[in-house]
């Protein structure tokens, strides 16, 4: 069996060579050291998957050659959407990652009045490039062929305003009298709103609710915010999904 999955941009033909891109080719020349004529697997996030052989192997170059394709979907049936509050550092990196492991379709960083991350207009830009590499090296992991969407951060307002109305709208509160069990599951499009540290302050609640969100609560203990996310995401694919 081929285990090492590599994400390469750009059109993928048959039967042609084509060069690794740096950070790939280090991380097959020297981190797995594999040389000439052994397979790997590469994906462009057309939903296709090639084996694909090493040509060359050095320190500066991996080139390959591609063998075959195969459809192979991995997706999960319901289309989910993550909009998350901004959080520090690797807490972020660690929801992003998981997330897309657990299957959402897209995913949008919110600016919260909690949040306790401030994005200034120039750190913007190197953010979302780097989550976007956590969003590949998560696919490259869990076998997923499609790319799930990044947008970039957003204030809460803005983006509740973008959700189609016919979404299966949810926002988490440890104070809310209702579970994920009394939800009639009535679109494949589920969009989730999960707050910051602090939680969504009541102006956002409500806001949230004029725009048809639900309230739901995950059980008598409190989750940090990385947690709820990932707790509600698995519920969601095993009662609905692919779980």
């Amino acid at each position: 069996m081929i285990k090492t999955r590599i994400y390469h941009p750009g059109k993928l033909q048959l039967d042609s060579e084509l060069k690794l891109e740096s950070q790939a080719a280090i991380h097959i020349s020297k981190v797995l050291r594999m040389k000439a004529g052994q397979k790997i697997r590469l994906f462009n996030g057309d939903g296709c998957e090639y084996v694909a052989e090493i040509t060359t192997s050095d320190r500066h170059r991996v080139t390959v050659k591609l063998l075959n394709k195969s459809i192979i979907n991995r997706e999960s049936p319901l289309s989910i959407h993550l909009g998350q509050a901004l959080s520090k550092g690797e807490k972020m990196d660690f929801t992003i990652q998981k997330a897309v492991e657990l299957g959402v379709t897209s995913i949008t960083p919110l600016i919260t009045n909690r949040s306790n991350v401030q994005l200034k207009a120039d750190r913007i830009e190197k953010r979302t490039q780097h989550w976007q590499g956590v969003i590949i090296s998560a696919c490259e992991q869990c076998g997923r062929n499609q790319i799930p969407a990044l947008n970039a951060p957003v204030k809460l307002h803005g983006w509740l305003e973008q959700i189609p109305e016919e979404a299966l709208k949810l926002t988490l509160h440890p104070d809310s009298n209702q579970s994920l069990d009394g939800i009639t599951m009535q679109s494949e499009r589920i969009d989730l709103l999960i707050g910051p540290e602090g939680g969504l302050d009541l102006d956002e609640l409500s806001i949230a609710e004029e725009n048809g969100f639900k309230q739901i609560q995950l059980g008598p203990r409190v989750l940090r915010t990385e947690s709820a996310a990932l707790t509600i995401l698995s519920i969601i694919q095993h009662k609905w999904g692919d779980l």
